[in-house]
């Protein structure tokens, strides 16, 4: 059996930067290693470097209701190379003997707008190398493993830089009588962040009703999922992170607070340039009082991956 014989089989980068990330026309370097447990005939090693996307979702189904199903799927690119070839000339196989075997490899990931890794709810966008053995009168075996690769937004951008700001109010009415107004304005200080950076929201409060408000921040990620040409769409809003800020008392005509937001350092990056897949994120600043709709202001926020100076660039 395969696995009796071969154990221990590694497919290792030589990483490019902190975060074992690769982009568009990256060259990846490594090597494959294994052990024999005794000899083996082997004649090729290949190594397949893809990109793809898919997404599938279904509605209905129950009593008297049809299933139906919705799916789509992209392929990037899909490249093959050898990493070992035996006896070419002749076809045949070479026997590899019992020990230990180290092969390196190098690839070059194609130029283009290819967009980040992600796996959602519905669909994922994945970036795999393949190892495949091959034997003589034997299925090949693979060994697959994930490249995380990363779109680099260009942060040379003016609106990913430039501080964003809100307001919004209302009047809480109880019966006959009405309370004096609710009013929020928050900001922050850009548009574009990095995972696990902590993003600060300025609020000013007022509340002239008579009962407490409560302030709160979450950050928000929306899942778009299409089939193609768009026609059909699935979304998912997932709560990523929240935090409270400090109760704000009735008859309060001004109160100042700052809220801290961590982004999940595991968070992905935004995705605009998947015709089938779309990833946003949304910070929601919310004023609760008892009894009344919240008062709500949303940013739309960029997350790249490189950090975003908070000032312009020095051309503006």
């Amino acid at each position: 059996m395969f696995q009796d014989t071969v154990k221990n089989f590694n497919i290792n980068f030589n990483a490019l930067n902190q975060r074992n990330t690769f982009t568009s026309g990256d060259v990846m370097t490594g090597h494959i290693s294994f052990d024999l447990t005794k000899e083996m005939k082997i004649s090729s090693i290949t190594m397949t470097l893809t990109g793809k996307s898919n997404v599938h979702w279904s509605t209905g189904g129950g009593k008297n209701r049809r299933r139906r199903h919705y799916s789509a799927k992209l392929d990037f690119f899909d490249l093959k190379s050898v990493i070992v070839q035996q006896n070419s000339a002749t076809g045949g196989a070479a026997t590899f003997k019992a020990g230990t075997h180290v092969y390196p490899f190098t690839c070059q990931i194609p130029q283009g707008n290819f967009p980040s890794s992600f796996h959602g709810v519905y669909g994922h966008i994945t970036y795999n190398l393949t190892v495949a053995v091959h034997r003589p009168w034997h299925m090949s075996k693979d060994f697959v493993t994930e490249c995380n690769f990363v779109n680099r937004i260009n942060t040379n951008q003016p609106e990913l830089h430039a501080p964003l700001s809100g307001s919004n109010s209302m009047t809480v009415c109880c019966l006959w009588c009405t309370s004096g107004p609710i009013e929020m304005t928050a900001s922050i200080e850009k548009k574009g962040f990095m995972p696990g950076e902590t993003v600060k929201i300025i609020c000013e409060f007022i509340n002239g009703s008579s009962r407490t408000a409560t302030p709160k921040v979450s950050l928000q990620q929306k899942q778009v999922f299409y089939t193609h040409n768009k026609n059909h769409r699935k979304m998912y809003v997932k709560k990523l992170m929240s935090s409270t800020g400090q109760l704000v008392s009735e008859r309060i005509s001004d109160r100042r607070t700052v809220i801290e937001l961590t982004i999940p350092s595991s968070a992905s990056l935004t995705i605009s340039n998947c015709s089938i897949i779309d990833v946003e994120y949304l910070i929601e600043v919310s004023f609760s009082v008892r009894g009344s709709p919240d008062l709500d202001v949303l940013f739309p926020i960029i997350m790249c991956d490189t950090p975003v100076d908070a000032h312009p660039p020095s051309y503006l």
